[in-house]
Order: C-alpha cells, then structure tokens, then sequence
C-alpha cells in the first residue's frame, strides 16, 4: 500500500495517513511506502486536540475557530450553548476547516448577548430544545445551561431542571456552568447525573470545593476547567486537588473576551495545568481521548482506522510564567509550541484572525499589542518572500544571435 503522508520519527510513533484516516502507526514505518514524508524527530505527535467549551457560533462572545486551530493543535471544538434552538441556523450555516460540534443552549435565544438569556422561562422551552436536539444529533451531542444569578434571575436551578429533562429525554449529558450565587454551587452539583459535565470546575467565584463537589465527582459527574474570562483559579484547583478532585477535562472557555488573555488558546491553558503539577500524560488526556468519550465524539484518537486529526508539538522546557483568570501566578516546567496541524491529514492552512469586536472591553496593552502585531505582519509581509537565488526563471527567453 502507498500512503499519502507519512509523520515519521516523532514521539510516540510514526503516524502513517491514507484517503484522511490514520492507516497504519508504530516505530519506523517504512518511508518508501509514503507519497510525502514529514521529519518529525524530536518532536510529540498527538491525536487533533479536542477542546470541549469554546464559543464559535454567532453571538456576543463568538471567535472564529480556525486562525487559532492552525497554530494550536485544536481540531476539534465544541461550541457550548453559544446557539440555542431559534439562533442555531446561524451556527450550522457556517464553514470551518475544524470540526465543530455543539451543545444546544436550553435556551432558545442562546448567547446573542452578553447575559440573562434564562431570565425569562419561557426561552428554555423543553419541548422545543428536544425536537432541535432530536433533528440535529449529527451536529448537536449535548446541551448547555448557564447557572448564576445573572443568567437566570430569581428562577435559581428551573433552567437546569429543564436542560435535564431534555437530557434525558435525548439521551445527551448536560454541561452545567457555574459562577456567582444565587443560586449556590451545591444546589447545581447535587441536581447532575453522572456523565454530566459541571464546567468552571475550579471557578474561583463560585468555589466548588465542600461536600457537594467531592459526591459530584465520586458519582461521576465529569469536572471541566472552562477558563474563560473568570471561571479559574489556581488556588481552587489546588484545593480541589488535595480533596482528590482532578479536573477530567481542560478547555478554554475561548471567547470573544478571553481570546486575547487570559486564556489565549489551549496550550497555554494546558501549560497552566503543568504548572499545578498534572503529569503531561494527564494533560493530554484531558483534551483528547476524554472529551471526545465525555460527548461520543469520533477525535481525540491515534486508533488505526479514525480520522487523521493530528497536532505536532515541540515541548519547551524552562520557567515559563502563567495566571489564573483573577491574575494569579505560577510557574510551569514546560509548554507544548505547535509545530503543524493536520485535519483528516491535510495540514491547516495559515489563517490571520479578525480583529476584536467593537464590544470587547480591551486593557491599554492589549490595544498597543494589536497595534505592534499588526505593524509586524505589514513590515514581514511587505518584504519580498525570497531574494534573487530563490527564484526561477519560469519563462526563459529564447537568446538569438544576430
């Protein structure tokens, strides 16, 4: 058999690709059976990373996935609740060289704005969420309720009760966010089944670390980091960590205002779980193998016969410092640098993000960073790609003699 690409001498294994499914994997496969070779020695090949919350539909918060994927590693997004049932069109309606699965919001106007979309009962329709979850189940593999006290006003827990119900009936988990009371945290931990996802996990504002949260997770209810703009704290973590509680999943929470810090992208939020003493092999764990169980996602695998989603990775060691969402520091041994992503075996294409929304609250340096960066993609791209001995002659001419 010839394949098409072969990724040979990286860490754990050569990846052998064919017609976009991983073909064949182990130690010195035979280069002369693949059409194109790519030298990754001394690097780490990795299944497509999987990053169980982001917000990539069309909304306040939304971010287009596929300028960050390139240069990330990511492959696979879940977009949690940005779309509910009457705004999901403009979700599905939308190209992305990722994949993009999606966790319907149980309500209906889902994240056009900033807040509140449960304030009003009647937006969390079950009936409706079923029958859109139950149309859409190539695309929809979860739904997705916000719990605080902006979200949902004086209704406390009735929007997740409701998000259950059509759990439940579709036979989907749940991903529950937590944040500032009321209602509290234990109120929302004790109504989730196991296979449910609580997210903010180690939410420096909402604070799961008593009683509640250590049943959640003997139960089974799987705990997801959710960064975002406030939805982590390092000393939470450390908490949560000496109870034995061990965040399942890392994910971003990337959105329109975390995108530009303190999140930034999923490596570095797996740099900060580094830092917090999680063995590398656990960290990729969390955003391969188990999100993609977590919704039944076909990702996350270097399983012969899945698809071709791969991350290369150069893994830096050193001090690197990193913070929390409330700008709390610590120190991490190491960070994974990607190096190339492939989807279904092709690499992604370079892609240059979309400046910030006029909305986006930005800090001083966060403008004049966008500002330098803009000024040294102009000057880069303004040189010319290569000097004289780097060009042909395409079209000689034809010297005559007179």
């Amino acid at each position: 058999m010839t394949w098409d690409l072969l990724l040979a001498g990286g860490e754990p294994f050569d990846v052998a690709v064919q017609d976009g499914l991983i073909a064949a994997t182990g130690p010195d496969l035979p280069r002369g059976d693949a059409r194109t070779v790519v030298d990754v020695g001394g690097l780490l090949v990795t299944p497509g990373l999987v990053d169980l919350h982001t917000h990539v539909g069309p909304g306040y918060w939304g971010i287009e996935p596929d300028p960050i994927a390139w240069r990330t590693g990511v492959t696979t997004w879940v977009d949690a609740g940005t779309a509910g049932a009457y705004t999901l069109d403009g979700l599905l309606r939308k190209s992305f060289d990722v994949r993009v699965a999606g966790l319907l919001n149980i309500s209906a106007v889902g994240l056009s704005g900033r807040t509140g979309e449960s304030r009003d009962l009647a937006n969390c329709d079950v009936a409706l969420a079923i029958d859109t979850v139950q149309q859409h189940r190539d695309r929809i593999v979860g739904i997705k309720v916000r719990i605080d006290r902006e979200t949902v006003g004086e209704h406390g827990v009735a929007p997740l009760r409701r998000a259950l119900a059509v759990g439940d009936a579709c036979g989907v988990p749940v991903m529950a966010h937590v944040g500032a009371a009321p209602p509290a945290v234990d109120e929302v931990l004790e109504l989730l089944r196991p296979g449910d996802i609580v997210t903010h996990c180690a939410s420096g504002i909402a604070s799961p670390v008593g009683p509640a949260a250590v049943a959640a997770g003997e139960r089974g209810v799987l705990f997801d980091l959710g960064h975002g703009s406030g939805g982590f704290a390092f000393d939470i973590l450390e908490r949560q960590l000496d109870l034995g509680l061990r965040p399942h999943t890392i994910s971003t929470d990337l959105h329109a205002r975390s995108v530009l810090g303190p999140v930034f992208d999923l490596p570095t939020t797996m740099a900060k779980m580094l830092a917090a003493g999680l063995a590398l092999a656990e960290v990729i764990a969390a955003v391969t193998v188990r999100p993609a169980a977590a919704l039944g996602l076909d990702a996350g695998t270097l399983d012969v016969g899945r698809p071709a989603d791969l991350a290369i990775f150069a893994i830096e060691h050193g001090e690197f410092e990193v913070t929390d969402a409330h700008l709390a520091a610590r120190i991490s041994p190491m960070r994974l640098v990607n190096v190339a992503t492939y989807r279904q075996g092709q690499p992604l294409p370079a892609r240059l993000p979309a400046p910030p929304a006029p909305w986006i609250p930005l800090t001083g340096a966060q403008r004049a960073a966008l500002q330098r960066r803009d000024r040294d993609l102009r000057a880069l791209l303004n040189q010319p790609l290569v000097g004289k001995d780097g060009l042909a002659d395409q079209f000689p001419r034809e010297i005559r003699s007179e």
